[in-house]
């Protein structure tokens, strides 16, 4: 594919982001790789769901602008990180799908081992710390989980998805925000049901088939729906479950922030119930 047909791509996703509501008003950014010098990527303060081709900047691996009447974008930094690390990556999405922002926003991790699709074309997303964007920090929050996903969720900010060429990499965002919405719409029904290991083995063999890499095949032995495996190992910010924890007994955080669990519940409806009960027995009435 040409260069120009390229940036006829590039506009289009924009149309795509911006019509589904992942990218308002400015908001997000695209980038292809053109070879190992240069990148194509999508200005600064323009509407993804308005851009033209002609918009649309050339910058090296170093962020810095190459070609373009309009200012790149600032959040480049982010894309060239992912292209450093993954010589088989082609295209980079950044945006703010609502329901996967959400998580980001509640740092709420995702869950694994519940939707077949997402276990087979995305696996395990991460969450990176939160950074202020457009920084090299920023950028940075993303290089440990890098090499074991194709989708991270961003602290208090978005998504970033990439791939072997754009389409599926904005598929990844698709994918993802779909996905949060299902577990919030799921969690206000009821308790959310996880696959065991052997169903979720029998979904990672299919993985495996398609030619999909995860994390969990470089893992022999661990549990496959057990803990992240992007635990202390990968940084610091290691966020932990609460709405969507997969402990049977875990419940609703109390108003301290302190998890309650079933048993805490049970034990406090049954202190409740001894002080009415000898509240009755003593009453004249």
């Amino acid at each position: 594919m040409n260069e120009h047909k390229l940036k006829e791509q590039i506009c289009e996703i924009g149309r795509r982001l911006y019509n589904r509501g992942f990218a308002a008003a400015n908001d997000g950014n695209i980038t292809i790789r053109l070879n190992d010098k240069e990148v194509l990527c999508t200005p600064t303060l323009v509407s993804k769901g308005f851009m033209k081709p002609e918009d649309l900047c050339k910058v090296d691996y170093t962020g810095k602008q190459l070609s373009g009447t309009r200012k790149r974008t600032s959040e480049c930094l982010l894309h060239l990180s992912v292209y450093k690390e993954r010589p088989d990556v082609q295209a980079v999405v950044h945006c703010h799908p609502p329901y996967a922002t959400a998580f980001a926003v509640a740092r709420e991790p995702i869950p694994k081992c519940v939707l077949p699709e997402v276990e087979v074309f995305l696996g395990e997303v991460p969450m990176a710390d939160y950074a202020t964007p457009g920084t090299q920090q920023f950028a940075d929050t993303i290089v440990p989980f890098l090499k074991d996903c194709n989708t991270i969720i961003l602290a208090n900010h978005g998504t970033v998805t990439f791939g072997p060429d754009l389409e599926k990499a904005y598929f990844n965002s698709e994918i993802i925000d779909a996905y949060c919405k299902i577990l919030l719409l799921a969690r206000q029904l009821g308790p959310i049901h996880y696959f065991d290991e052997q169903e979720t083995r029998e979904l990672l063999d299919i993985k495996k088939r398609l030619g999909y890499d995860d994390v969990r095949f470089r893992k022999p032995g661990c549990a496959l729906c057990g803990n992240s495996s992007f635990d202390g190992k990968y940084g610091d910010f290691v966020p932990q479950p609460r709405a969507f924890a997969r402990d049977d007994h875990t419940a609703e955080p109390s108003s301290d922030g302190r998890a309650v669990t079933t048993d805490d519940l049970e034990g406090l409806v049954q202190r409740i119930t001894d002080q009415v009960m000898v509240a009755l027995t003593a009453s004249p009435y």
